[in-house]
């Protein structure tokens, strides 16, 4: 049935004997005009047109069957009489059936009479048995039987006719009025004007390229006039769009209706053809679109065994072609082979293994390991043994201690938890018997038997795979501390006389003398084997920092006061007398001004101050003024440059000071973070420089970034560098010691977590494997760092001795650890106003 109907369709049971009545011309002509509205009828072997529905005796037929739906139905639910009528007459009629049904009620009629007029005849002809024996008399009856019948048949005839047209015109079909309801409505519509754009004669691939909007969604142009554009850029104008009651409409009065779709990029309609429609009937059914197409069109054979005159290969075969394959045999004697190991299966092995998998694996559950079944009891579940209850203890003695028993207070609270004996601290109440005899029977015994049967019985029970690993075995193997020795073992010696905590100590480079700073403004200069002061010098300002310069022709102490650096002389009677001459001698020259200066950004930060007579009476050499308080203090090895750092000074938080020429240098240029420290390297011309979380090595000549080493600490504390340059070790106030190996990788080599609060300091030994950390926990811990030539071997840390630290006053304990420079000995500068040597 065609689409148009799905609309419009509603079963019918019409009677296929029933007889057409004619109607008037007038009702004739009415129900023609309704009825070309509803044909579009297709038929499979011509196409649908208006003639050919005429010329159709079927398509009546079908046509007659159509009537409205549900939303058709709603319009003439408001008129009850055409409702009846509706029921009453459920076949659509035409002049045409009414004329077909007319010739049918003549041919009818025209057996009876032929019958009537043979009997007739046979009659006259006497053929016909008679009663009696006369002819006349039969003849006479026959005739008035005759004249009798026909003026019956020609009544019968008219009273038929008149009371069929009196049903037919009682009769009031649904499209007669659908038809006045049509009219009455007067829904004015123009007609769509479609553009053939077939016309043009163009058959190009492009020829419904007549839109080019391009890919773009057709509903941006729903609140434009325009669909699009055309090939000269001219707007295309949408054609008028119609309403749902339009649309009804055009449904009930164009035919075409259900093969017309719209183009969604020029809005025109088009109507399907009758080869459109065989396409998609044929799309639909998942078959070729073309009807032309055959499947199954012979094989054409390009080699046969057909001789040609001009064959493919004009060349001789070759003697291999003659001759087995090689390569086959090889490969069929692996298949081979690897069938006869197991390696590979058949087909039907596969499927047999698969089949016993899927199986249900049985084994005997309670038998005994007869010889026969050892296979099975092999390949079965190996029985759990059930757990062992646990042994009695001496409270279940008939006899306990005493100390089992309960006292009065224990049995009250055994009373009061009555309600809830599973909170008591036994299960049973502890009693004291003279002897074995005494003891009566246990009450609770088949409860436990039940219990501990339903156990057994229910409680699931799994092997657990315990690991029989020694604990020993995981920790690294490492040599004996005895192996390990010399390192500091104990306190040997304590130093008191500041006022103030020590911030910072330091060993000449004899390791005769230390030199300390206190923030009671004053600098003491000790001597290391008996702690005797030898001088003080008192600054005024609490000193941050205090460092030895490590040349030994030199006698100089770098101390950082505020935002000023002071190098001091500690005098002739500390140390050789000849150094401390020399050192005054070249510091009392000036150098020469061209080597003196320095450019505007430097000059800004930086002031070199000429001593007075009073400042280098008290040891004072030299003083440089920065621009922001001075927080650390770093020599080169070679003693004529000082790395001093600069708190909050941003790009300018390093700066290099240069003894002999008497001028610094800011070697950097950008910030790259808050700078806490920064070291030289001991031999090559490297500066570390260490931020909150990374460490950067800069290369002075080239001026670049060599490395940057990230810590994975929160905040470095301070840095120190292994005297052969290759290892780095970093303090954090997260409680982390870092070690860094340089020539290995920027990654951690090993982080230690030695101490339990802050590490504010730490330090390499010149000569001896060790290295030494402090901070807020009461321990200095010293450990062995073992670093070998050979790059292959990774260096060796093994913690050697928790030395025990001064007492912490407030959240501070230790805040400087150095090594002796030849014997292990370690001093350590305490927030107690005390100096502890450590051997």
């Amino acid at each position: 049935m065609p689409p148009f109907k799905a609309g419009l369709k509603r079963k019918v049971t019409s009677d296929k004997k029933s007889d057409n009545v004619v109607e008037d011309k007038q009702d004739s002509s009415s129900d023609n005009e309704i009825e070309d509205l509803l044909q579009g009828d297709l038929d499979k072997e011509s196409d649908a047109t208006d003639s050919e529905h005429e010329q159709d005796d079927g398509s009546d037929g079908e046509r007659d069957e159509v009537l409205f739906d549900d939303s058709a139905d709603s319009v003439l639910e408001e008129d009850p009489q055409s409702e009846e009528s509706i029921d009453e007459s459920s076949d659509l009629s035409d002049s045409e059936d009414n004329e077909s049904g007319d010739s049918a009620d003549d041919d009818e009629s025209q057996p009876e009479s032929d019958e009537e007029q043979s009997a007739d005849s046979g009659a006259e002809t006497g053929t016909a048995p008679s009663a009696s024996g006369s002819s006349d008399e039969s003849n006479k009856k026959n005739q008035i039987l005759k004249n009798v019948n026909e003026k019956s048949n020609i009544k019968q005839a008219s009273t038929k006719k008149k009371a069929k047209k009196q049903r037919q015109k009682k009769k009031v079909s649904s499209i007669d009025v659908l038809a006045s309801k049509i009219q009455e409505a007067k829904v004015s519509t123009e007609p769509v004007q479609q553009k053939d754009e077939y016309e043009s004669g163009d058959t190009s691939d492009e020829e419904d390229r007549v839109n080019t909007a391009g890919e773009v969604p057709m509903w941006w142009y729903n609140e434009y006039p325009h669909v699009g554009y055309d090939l000269d850029g001219r707007r295309l104008i949408k054609p008028p769009q119609r309403d749902h009651i339009d649309e009804f409409l055009k449904k009930c009065e164009d035919p075409e209706f259900w093969r017309t779709v719209r183009d969604p990029s020029t809005g025109q309609d088009i109507v399907l053809s009758k080869e459109d429609l065989q396409m998609l009937e044929r799309l639909r059914q998942s078959r070729v679109p073309s009807a032309t197409h055959d499947e199954y069109e012979p094989w054409v054979e390009w080699f046969s065994r057909e001789v040609l005159a001009t064959p493919l290969r004009a060349f001789p075969e070759h003697k291999r072609s003659f001759l087995p394959s090689r390569s086959e045999q090889k490969q069929i004697s692996r298949i081979v082979h690897a069938l006869k190991m197991g390696w590979t299966k058949t087909r039907k092995q596969i499927a047999d293994e698969r089949k016993k998998k899927k199986e249900r694996q049985f084994y005997n559950l309670w038998g005994a390991g007869e010889a026969g079944a050892a296979g099975e009891q092999a390949r079965a579940p190996r029985s759990l043994p059930a757990p062992r209850r646990a042994l009695p203890s001496h409270a279940e003695s008939y006899n306990p201690p005493p100390e089992y028993l309960l006292d009065r207070r224990e049995m009250k609270e055994w009373d009061k938890l009555s309600e809830t004996p599973w909170k008591r601290k036994y299960t049973f109440l502890p009693t004291r018997h003279a002897s074995l005899r005494e003891v009566p029977a246990y009450p609770r015994y088949v409860r436990e038997r039940f219990l501990r049967c339903l156990d057994l019985y229910l409680a699931p029970r799994a092997i657990k795979m315990r690991l029989t690993i020694n604990a020993e075995d995981l920790v690294p193997k490492l040599p004996s501390p005895r192996d390990l020795q010399p390192f500091p073992t104990s306190e040997v010696l304590r130093i008191t006389g500041h006022e103030a905590l020590v911030r910072s100590v330091d060993f000449d480079p004899s390791g005769q003398y230390i030199v300390s700073g206190s923030d009671d403004g004053t600098v003491k200069v000790w001597e290391t084997s008996s702690g005797r002061c030898l001088r003080t010098v008192r600054l005024g300002a609490a000193v941050a920092r205090v460092a030895w310069t490590p040349a030994l022709g030199l006698s100089l102490v770098a101390v950082a006061l505020g935002r000023r650096l002071l190098l001091l002389n500690p005098g002739a009677d500390i140390g050789a007398h000849r150094v401390a001459a020399d050192t005054d001698a070249l510091l009392a020259e000036p150098p020469p001004a061209h080597d003196v200066l320095m450019d505007e950004r430097t000059a800004s930060c930086v002031q070199w101050e000429v001593v007075d007579a009073e400042q280098w009476a008290r040891g004072v050499r030299v003083a440089v003024a920065h621009f922001k308080p001075v927080t650390h203090v770093a020599w080169h090895a070679r003693g004529d440059y000082v790395a001093v750092t600069l708190a909050e000074g941003a790009a300018r938080a390093v700066v290099v000071h240069q003894l002999s020429r008497r001028r610094s240098q800011l070697p950097f240029r950008r910030a790259k973070g808050l700078v806490q420290c920064a070291v030289f390297h001991p031999h090559r011309p490297l500066i570390f420089v260490a931020t909150q979380r990374v460490v950067r090595v800069y290369d002075l000549v080239k001026q670049e970034l060599v490395r940057k080493l990230q810590t994975g600490a929160q905040w470095i504390s301070a840095i120190a560098v292994h005297p052969a340059g290759d290892n780095l070790l970093v303090a954090s106030y997260d409680r982390k010691l870092v070690w860094f190996d340089l020539e290995l990788s920027a990654r951690p080599y090993q982080t230690l977590r030695l101490h339990g609060g802050a590490v504010r300091a730490l330090a390499f030994h010149r000569r001896y494997p060790l290295f030494a950390s402090a901070g807020d926990d009461r321990y200095l811990v010293v450990a062995h760092g073992m670093v070998y030539n050979d790059l292959l071997q990774n260096p060796l840390l093994v913690p050697l001795k928790q030395l025990p630290g001064p007492e912490r006053r407030g959240e501070l304990c230790v805040l400087d650890v150095r090594w002796h420079p030849a014997q292990p000995w370690l001093l350590a500068a305490a927030a107690d106003h005390t100096i502890r040597l450590y051997a």
